[in-house]
Parts: structure tokens; C-alpha cells; sequence
């Protein structure tokens, strides 16, 4: 008899979602397309991202149907990158998670010394 959760299965669709919206970065770029922006300011507001990422990052956003992209007429030409409703509906959980993870930073950082003192 297998007791394991049907959602903790290696085959559920959940486990591809979750990995596919809660790494750093798709969390952080959905966090700043709380308003539309273009690519470049994107880039500008994630430091450290390199301009491959983001573009990977706003694909899979997008084929999951979290954002959309438009292109905007020139000149200059552009892209434009916004929040579907579906990537609205994130801006609540993941806020809960940042300020989480605001408010415990301090502990985070005490208890991974204490480890790594360790011996």
C-alpha cells in the first residue's frame, strides 16, 4: 500500500510548478512586474542577473501564464512585461514569505554559525 501524498509524488504536476515559480529569481521579478515594466529596467532592478536568466526567468513566467510580453511599437522598439492575473495572485504568498524571511534573517544567520562552528 503506498502511503505517500499523491502531491509528493515524483510525477505530480505540483512539484514542476512549485520549481518553476519559487526560485529566487521568478520570485523577485514577479515582485517588481507589480508594475509593467520593460526588459532593461528589469535587468536594472535584479542586481546580479545576468541577461540570460532574466530572459529564461521571463519565459518560463510566461509560459506558465504568470506574465505577459508586448511588443511595443518603435521607435525605440521595445518589450514590454506585465502581471496576468494569475501572477497577481502570487503578490499575497510571496509577500508573506519575504517579510518571513526579513524578520528571521537575523536568526537564519545566528543558527547557520553556529552550525558551520561546529565541529
Amino acid at each position: 500500500m503506498d502511503d505517500v501524498d499523491p502531491h509528493f509524488k515524483v510525477d505530480c504536476p505540483s512539484r514542476q510548478i512549485l520549481d518553476q515559480i519559487a526560485d529566487k529569481w521568478s520570485m523577485m521579478a514577479l515582485f517588481v512586474l507589480r508594475e509593467p515594466r520593460r526588459f532593461n529596467e528589469i535587468k536594472r532592478r535584479l542586481a546580479g542577473i545576468t541577461q540570460r536568466v532574466l530572459t529564461q526567468t521571463l519565459r518560463k513566467l510566461e509560459r506558465n501564464g504568470m506574465i505577459t510580453r508586448r511588443v511595443l511599437p518603435g521607435p525605440p522598439l521595445g518589450v514590454e512585461y506585465a502581471l496576468t492575473p494569475l501572477g497577481q495572485s502570487l503578490e499575497g504568498p510571496f509577500s508573506v514569505l519575504y517579510g518571513w524571511t526579513v524578520d528571521n534573517m537575523d536568526a537564519i544567520g545566528a543558527a547557520q554559525s553556529n552550525y558551520d562552528s561546529r565541529d
